[in-house]
This record gives structure tokens, sequence and C-alpha cells, in this order.
């Protein structure tokens, strides 16, 4: 079948909404009519080449839509039902998956080739070459085919639109706190970066009972939502940082301090360390350019403060479990997807929303498609 999708043809360029070709699913893949995309500020890592998938590449791996045809050898979805992609792909069956580390699993290893799961192959096809898919879901585009790892089933109830947020930047920024952090009622907590991860670790510290909540971010868009997500105290700058957490805690430091900028800097890493009180931790979720490998720590303070740096991938979370289950909290309003959701575009306002990511006007911008609109009317 013939389907529309934004293609990355070269680095630091342009989306180029193309008319590709797309295979038919094979034994255990899934053919999905995508109804939203997020807007991930990873894909943008891709156009850099700070995440270096192969090109020409579909991105997008923040997608929700209907299945509309299933593989020889899917057995638990059928076409109707309704999914969330889930950025890291989980087999179930792997020794990350079968001790609740979903996140972690092997299939993880494969998405970088851009190819199929199941043979690494391509499905999709434009102007006789091969096209990537970003973490091998490719969801800026109408119609996808991805492995049944990488599919969450959902209750048909749930706007896709909103649902989409799951499969990365929410669970991501939630679980950093919720559960990489583990951050306990009447700590203290720091929030660098106030985009969609950032946003989402200040619904998950509000959550879990952070006595104080410092957002750390230039836009003063970006500092006024935080503090209606939940943060009591913000900053403009790494420079202004340090005194407003010192009397946030009455110079006791920190307990958690999670980095989620667009993009890390090692050299912020010491800057963080220092404004985190003995035995706090820091949670680097955001994504350092690959070639990144210098880091400065004064690693005497570390050891003589018993602090620690933990890495997040996915926010620790579980997508089966967690997809699920942050829809349930948002029906009770415990967690706003809502308030996540700064704009919508169509699939050619692709670079626009974009753009306004750049200019730090989205906490997260939206892709809806025609099939959502159709099933809304």
């Amino acid at each position: 079948m013939q389907t529309q999708a934004a293609v990355l043809w070269e680095r630091n360029s342009a989306w180029q909404i193309e008319t590709i070709e797309l295979d038919e699913p094979k034994e255990q893949e899934v053919l999905v009519e995508l109804h939203a995309s997020g807007m991930c500020h990873s894909d943008e890592h891709i156009v850099t080449g700070d995440m270096p998938f192969r090109l020409p590449c579909i991105g997008g791996h923040e997608g929700a839509g209907v299945v509309k045809k299933v593989g020889s050898h899917v057995s638990w979805l059928e076409p109707g039902d309704h999914v969330v992609f889930g950025f890291i792909p989980s087999c179930g069956r792997c020794p990350s998956c079968s001790t609740g580390h979903q996140n972690l699993c092997d299939l993880g290893a494969k998405i970088y080739s851009g190819n199929q799961i199941q043979d690494d192959t391509a499905r999709h096809h434009v102007k006789g070459e091969d096209l990537a898919l970003a973490c091998g879901i490719g969801s800026f585009a109408h119609h996808t085919v991805v492995n049944e790892a990488s599919c969450i089933k959902i209750e048909s109830h749930h706007p896709l639109d909103r649902a989409c947020l799951l499969g990365c930047g929410f669970i991501t920024g939630w679980g950093s706190a919720v559960y990489t952090a583990g951050i306990r009622p009447g700590e203290n907590v720091v929030v660098a970066g106030v985009g969609g991860i950032g946003a989402s670790a200040i619904q998950g510290a509000r959550l879990s009972g952070a006595r104080t909540i410092v957002a750390i971010d230039p836009s003063e868009y970006k500092r006024e939502v935080a503090l209606r997500m939940g943060a009591t105290h913000v900053a403009s700058s790494w420079d202004e940082a340090p005194g407003v957490v010192a009397e946030a805690t009455w110079h006791r430091g920190t307990d958690k301090f999670i980095c989620a900028m667009g993009v890390g800097d090692g050299k912020l890493v010491a800057k963080a360390l220092s404004m985190i009180a003995k035995r706090g931790e820091l949670v680097v979720t955001n994504i350092h350019p690959m070639a990144e490998r210098d880091v400065a720590v004064n690693l005497m303070d570390l050891t003589l403060q018993e602090k620690k740096i933990t890495g997040s991938l996915y926010g620790s979370g579980n997508p089966r479990a967690d997809i699920p289950k942050m829809l349930e909290l948002w029906s009770t309003g415990a967690v706003d997807l809502d308030a996540m959701v700064t704009r919508t575009y169509p699939l050619d306002g692709v670079n626009d929303g974009y753009d306004d990511m750049r200019a730090g006007r989205n906490i997260r911008g939206i892709l809806r498609y025609p099939a959502a609109e159709a099933a809304s009317a």
C-alpha cells in the first residue's frame, strides 16, 4: 500500500513529506493506522546526528493508532484494537523483561539499525530505497508496520492523541522521578529542563510527595508551566539555580536532581552534583551526544558525601504495565496529559512543530492525522 511519511534524507536538514510504499506485515508484525504522534526531542537528535540512525529514516517513535492487519504469528492483537507504541520493544522473555525491567529488553539493541526486528529487513520504501525507522516504529506517518513487541494494547475509549505521549516522553519523565529517583514524601527535588520529559518528572515528583520542586529552564513560559504542574520554585539558569536551591532547602541541598534538558552537557554534571545533599542522587535522563566522552566530576565529593549518579531509560518503566496504569491515573485526575500538549500539527507541519520546540514554545507538540479527524467527526 501507499501512505504518507516524514522522511529525513540528510543530517541537519528538514523532514520531507513523501509518498512511500509499505509492505504487508510479516509473521510477527502489525500494520497500524496512526492517529497521532508526539514530537519528541529524540527525533531532533536524529536530525543532528547525536543519535546516529541510518538515513533515509522515517521519524517518530511516540505514536498511537488502530490495528489494521496482523501477521500470521500474532495471536493477541486483531484488527480494530487500539495500541500505543513503546519506543523500547519488550519481548517478555529475556532476562531484563522477566525480572521486571522491560525498558532494558534485549530487543532494544536492534532498534538503531532502523530495520525490522524480525529479520533485519525493511517494510518501508521510497524512490527505490529502503527506509529506516526511528526506534523500529516510524510514527511520523499515516501508517506503519512494526513488530508486535513494540505494541501495547489499550482500551478503545482513551483518546489516542493523548495516549501517544506514553510511548516515550511522559513515562520517561514521570518514571525518572517515581521509579529511578524513588522520590519519597518530604524530599527536595530539582528538575533541569521543562520540556515533555521535565514537565512529566515534575508531575511524578509532586505525586510522590516531594516537599520542594525546583524547575530550571530559561523559558519564562516553561517556568510558568512548571509552577502549574507542581513546581514550588523556579530558576532561569544554571547560574541562578544554586541560590534558589539553597533557599528552598535551607542550604541542605536537594535529595534528587533530574536532568531532563533537550541535550545533555557533561560540563553541567559537576554543577548538578554541587546542588545535591549528602547521599543525594543525580538522575541523568536526557540524551547526551553519542560522541561526548568528557564529564567533569569531583570524585572526592562523590565519595565523601556518598552521592550517586544514575542513568534512566524510559524512566525505568515497564511499558506493558505502565502505559495502561498511566491512562488510569489520567482518568482519575492524578496526572495531567492534557496540560502536556501545547500545539497540534498535521503531518506536513512537522518542521513547524520542531521550530516551535527549538524556540521553547512547546511543552509537547502533537502530530494529529486524518484518521483521528475522521474518528472524531
